[in-house]
């Protein structure tokens, strides 16, 4: 009983902290918010468009993405009608392939079942596929006004910061409990405001490591500001260290031409045009092998400069090599694309980006390899 008189207290305390931050926060940001296109005109269509692109980008490097995004496919009928292939190449290079698949099958599904517009409701939104408590909220709040909370990393930081919490904000149950405590102080007049205010504060001044707490709307009821602890949170579990996986990526020319393949339609870039490419580190000497086992017939190749790439969870090693064909060599089963199509046409992961430029080079060379 007394454990739990604890925790009521605790809670009472933190709810009473937090109800002091909406008035001074709104303000901040309705003064300093940065100007950014979805919020110059924030539809339900933009709004979940730039939430889920910014997932895993940066702002200002996800901006020109967005707007080439929303002029290609400017609603939720044209995304939902898109080719596969002009999908991936709009998504070229932010990654995590899936989020743009997923919103696809959600336009289509908003088609069908809603008209072509979006629901003005929380738990229809969280029913889509991609959309998760944090999207939904944040597209529920920003482009409907309801007043339900959206919980991001920036969020975590400053509400741990706030209360000086020292829980970890990797676990579900601590990401719940903050969602908790904001339904209690979430203004019902301007939730997106608010949202977006929490967002933009973990983002611009409650920073990671040494926070700008004197620039800080919520400095005055910040307890972590208080005790001098605030480069201690918030705190994170360490994560697994990565898998290394190392690879060898071949780029293969035919009379001015790079060949592609497809990677497998399950797993890791499912679906996605690739260099051919071996598993593991290929020596040099067995290229002619490597070359042969596809059936083709090779003029010269050359070892190129390595490159990395790091996944969440994975962490590729690769070496590259560039191996041109004989002129009266078989193509194999592989598509052979030009720099004009290269460049227009076939999405190629960021994971390849060294190798893709490498390719440009090559084809573009006024001397023929």
């Amino acid at each position: 009983m007394l454990k739990n008189n604890a925790k009521e207290v605790n809670r009472d305390q933190d709810l009473e902290r937090l109800r002091k931050i909406p008035g001074p926060l709104v303000q901040w940001y309705r003064e300093n918010a940065r100007k950014l296109p979805w919020r110059d005109d924030p539809s339900p269509y933009r709004v979940w468009v730039s939430e889920i692109m910014l997932q895993q980008t940066r702002i200002e490097a996800g901006k020109p993405y967005f707007l080439r995004f929303v002029e290609r496919l400017p609603d939720f009928s044209s995304l939902a009608e898109a080719e596969e292939e002009t999908l991936m190449k709009l998504w070229e290079g932010l990654g995590y392939y899936s989020r743009v698949r997923n919103m696809k099958k959600a336009a289509q599904i908003i088609v069908e079942k809603y008209g072509g517009n979006m629901p003005a409701d929380y738990a229809a939104i969280l029913s889509l596929p991609g959309v998760g408590e944090y999207t939904a909220g944040a597209v529920a709040s920003i482009a409907f006004g309801v007043p339900v909370p959206a919980v991001d990393g920036n969020v975590l930081r400053v509400l741990s910061r706030i209360l000086a919490s020292d829980a970890n904000i990797l676990q579900d149950k601590v990401k719940k409990r903050f969602r908790e405590l904001l339904e209690q102080v979430i203004p019902a007049d301007c939730p997106g405001d608010f949202n977006q205010a929490l967002m933009e504060l973990g983002a611009l001044v409650c920073i990671p490591g040494k926070a700008r707490c004197e620039e800080c709307p919520a400095r005055k009821f910040c307890l972590a500001r208080e005790r001098g602890i605030t480069e201690l949170l918030p705190v994170k579990a360490k994560a697994k260290p990565r898998r290394i996986e190392e690879r060898t990526v071949v780029l293969l020319i035919r009379q001015g031409r790079v060949a592609l393949q497809k990677r497998p339609e399950t797993g890791l870039l499912a679906g996605l045009w690739e260099f051919p490419s071996a598993e593991g580190k290929l020596p040099g000497e067995e290229v002619q092998q490597w070359a042969e086992a596809q059936g083709l017939s090779l003029k010269m190749w050359e070892m190129l400069p390595p490159a990395k790439h790091v996944f969440s969870h994975i962490e590729w090693h690769m070496a590259g090599i560039l191996a041109v064909l004989k002129p009266d060599s078989p193509e194999g089963s592989f598509t052979w694309v030009g720099p004009e199509e290269l460049a227009g046409e076939y999405a190629l992961p960021s994971a390849f980006r060294a190798f893709t430029e490498l390719a440009f080079k090559i084809l573009q060379s006024p001397n023929e390899v």
